[in-house]
């Protein structure tokens, strides 16, 4: 049961891993395995947060091989466009009787004004990787 104060976090992963230049583009999965860990990480870290994370394309693959420990984090593959995906989470966490703040991760213009209309806040990877950095 969540909290009335519960905090929803959504991650659009393709454009967080994206915002840094280290070589992601030579292995998507494997940024995309080392993004999910982090963000089970900083989940351990925020009792009173749901942290919901989109994988699209070449990422989904980043669940395939060795199971990884990711709970409570929330993996949500995206069928086809991760945009549409993350709009979808975000208006079904908006639309539950229990109030919550949801924040999504993007720097991506059109999907931010997707979700501002519902009633999310967003903001950009900078912010979620100096959370990340700062574990």
């Amino acid at each position: 049961m969540s909290s009335p104060d519960e905090q929803v976090i959504v991650v659009d992963a393709a454009n967080v891993i994206g915002s840094r230049p280290d070589g992601w583009w030579r292995d998507r999965p494997g940024a995309a395995r080392r993004l999910l860990l982090k963000l089970a990480h900083l989940q351990q870290t925020l009792p009173s947060t749901t942290i919901a994370v989109i994988l699209e394309g070449a990422a989904r693959k980043a669940l395939d091989g060795d199971p990884l420990d990711l709970a409570p984090l929330r993996v949500i593959l995206a069928p086809a466009s991760g945009d549409d995906t993350i709009t979808e989470v975000t208006a079904d966490y908006l639309s539950l009787t229990t109030p919550r703040t949801v924040t999504v991760v993007t720097a991506d213009r059109g999907l931010r004004q997707r979700v501002q209309p519902l009633g999310a806040t967003t903001t950009g990877p900078s912010w979620l990787w100096t959370q990340l950095d700062n574990l």
